[in-house]
């Protein structure tokens, strides 16, 4: 479990995040354009923008380092990878954990000597799981990683996840504004506006009850006009 105490996000003086969580499985961190969540998984491995600063108070049985303890999956699938390189040589790890991995996100061998715009979004996607894990990480974190996903593929990169997750035994950390989504993937969720948490518990109770306006706002907007990518 991973249990943050306090995170705090800066821009010159201001403070525009103030939460805290835990991570004791898998948690995804929910809230509309501009509410903090992306900043706030940024924090986590060290990629602010320019003209942020965090304080943060977190306690964690290993420690927290992007490449080794900690992977992060971007938001666009497309743009993750270089369109001019085929992935064989955007692989940093050997070609027998690419076999393995390719095998365990649902992928043909043979994608493995393409270049990346061959490839469909979703298996895409699969791919940018597949390098993610190649070292082995004991923290998944997944910015809005099905934006750019039509709905059906959502559905399957969600269940590609959560057999990965049981498969190799890592926390997730999930930031989206598609809380329907983030029920289906976290067990737990957090809601965040405006860089405040406004409610938390577990993803099925809040689904099923909301205690705010705000969260039944993000339960019931419609996010079928979103661009996407077959």
């Amino acid at each position: 479990m991973i249990k943050c105490q306090s995170l705090k996000i800066y821009k010159d003086q201001e403070e525009i995040v103030n939460i805290s969580f835990e991570i004791k499985k898998s948690l995804a961190l929910v809230g509309e354009s501009g509410s903090g969540k992306s900043l706030t998984l940024k924090s986590l491995i060290e990629m602010l923008p320019e003209g942020f600063k965090a304080q943060i108070k977190i306690q964690a049985p290993f420690k927290l380092k992007r490449g080794e303890s900690i992977a992060f999956i971007p938001q666009n699938p497309f743009t993750a990878l270089s369109p001019m390189t085929k992935i064989s040589k955007q692989w940093f790890s050997t070609q027998e954990r690419a076999k393995e991995l390719f095998e365990a996100v649902g992928l043909r061998w043979e994608l493995f000597f393409r270049y990346p715009p061959l490839l469909s979004g979703g298996e895409l996607q699969r791919v940018i799981f597949a390098i993610a894990l190649s070292q082995n990480p004991k923290l998944l974190l997944l910015d809005e990683p099905t934006t750019a996903l039509d709905p059906n593929l959502r559905e399957e990169i969600a269940k590609v996840l959560l057999n990965l997750q049981e498969k190799f035994k890592f926390l997730i950390l999930f930031v989206t504004h598609d809380i329907n989504l983030a029920g289906k993937i976290c067990e737990e969720m957090v809601v965040i506006k405006n860089g405040k948490v406004v409610e938390s518990g577990k993803s099925s109770d809040l689904l099923k009850s909301p205690q705010t306006s705000y969260t039944k706002s993000l339960i019931e907007s419609n996010f079928a006009n979103r661009e996407f990518r077959e």
